[in-house]
């Protein structure tokens, strides 16, 4: 299993990239247009012809991507037109925010999603069980964005308990408290909208797991709840727990580009959604590559999880 995904990731990550290019090549808008923004107006055609030449504008699609490649493998990630800065400088200076606000809302995840799949699953059928599965029912359904501006505008615009936006408060320094402060909300936040389907498919697992035949022969046995919950129905529910978390990471990834985007945290999201609308082909490939990466490594990280927590499982097929 393992090595099979270590085998594909090469080539799945030169297919997105080789995609990216050609759906932004598809895009109506024109990236010179992005480029010049409102100063547009003041350039001639011969201007804007030599400008196009000189950012490589003018090449197709396939000639972009495979230059971009050439330069990858060099180690040159190429200058970002969007932000007027190499691409390596502007990874450097957002991905660890974004580093930050994924760890936390992701360990919120799995510490909010364990506890209650694992109490649903162990009442299975009563009174907790059907209240938090509802409520998982119902929080999927609603979409990331309006949850996100309805938490903002209860706990930041109405009770004013958190920052609306931001990493700092305005003409204050980067410190440790103001930043714990502008992140407790984002985070919860991220973590509250990967719930639904980690609780849910907890709750199923650990149901499933009250059938086996090993908690059949533990309770003809007359073992108390506790030990059959704890050594019989917990242990064999985390591994298919843990592969769930690693399929759901590219949610995520797009969970953390919303919340980026509303709070204004200057991470790799936002960096995606401004690349994204100026169509800037250097950035934009990079931080897609960079998606691709994290949720590739991602998975192995749960499966190989997956296997330390049950030899059973053949790391290799």
């Amino acid at each position: 299993m393992i090595v099979r995904r270590l085998i594909v990731a090469v080539p799945l990550a030169g297919a997105v990239s080789l995609a990216v290019f050609a759906l932004a090549a598809a895009s109506p808008f024109d990236p010179l247009d992005a480029y010049l923004g409102a100063h547009g107006d003041g350039f001639d055609e011969a201007q804007r012809a030599a400008l196009r030449e000189r950012l490589g504008l003018d090449r197709s699609w396939f000639d972009a991507w495979w230059s971009w490649l050439g330069d990858l493998m060099r180690g040159e990630l190429g200058t970002s037109r969007s932000y007027r800065q190499p691409v390596a400088e502007v990874l450097a200076e957002r991905l660890p925010w974004s580093v930050l606000l994924g760890v936390l809302g992701g360990a919120v995840a799995l510490v909010l999603a364990a506890a209650l799949g694992a109490w649903a699953g162990l009442r299975r059928d009563g009174f907790a069980d059907r209240i938090i599965s509802a409520s998982a029912v119902v929080l999927q359904s609603v979409p990331p964005f309006v949850l996100t501006l309805g938490a903002v505008l209860v706990f930041a615009t109405t009770l004013r308990w958190f920052p609306a936006s931001g990493l700092t408060d305005p003409g204050g320094g980067v410190g440790v408290g103001s930043t714990a402060r502008h992140l407790v909300l984002p985070a919860v936040l991220l973590g509250v909208t990967q719930l639904p389907w980690l609780v849910l498919g907890l709750r199923e697992t650990v149901a499933n797991s009250l059938d086996s035949d090993a908690v059949t022969g533990a309770r003809a046995r007359g073992l108390p709840w506790r030990v059959i919950a704890f050594r019989h129905v917990l242990p064999v529910s985390v591994a298919p727990f843990f592969a769930l978390c690693g399929a759901r990471l590219p949610e995520l990834v797009v969970g953390a580009t919303v919340i980026e985007t509303v709070f204004s945290w200057p991470g790799v999201g936002a960096a995606t959604v401004t690349a994204a609308r100026a169509l800037d082909f250097p950035l934009l490939a990079a931080l897609t590559l960079l998606v691709t990466a994290v949720v590739l490594l991602g998975n192995l990280a749960a499966d190989a999880i997956g296997v330390a927590i049950d030899p059973r499982i053949d790391a290799d097929g």
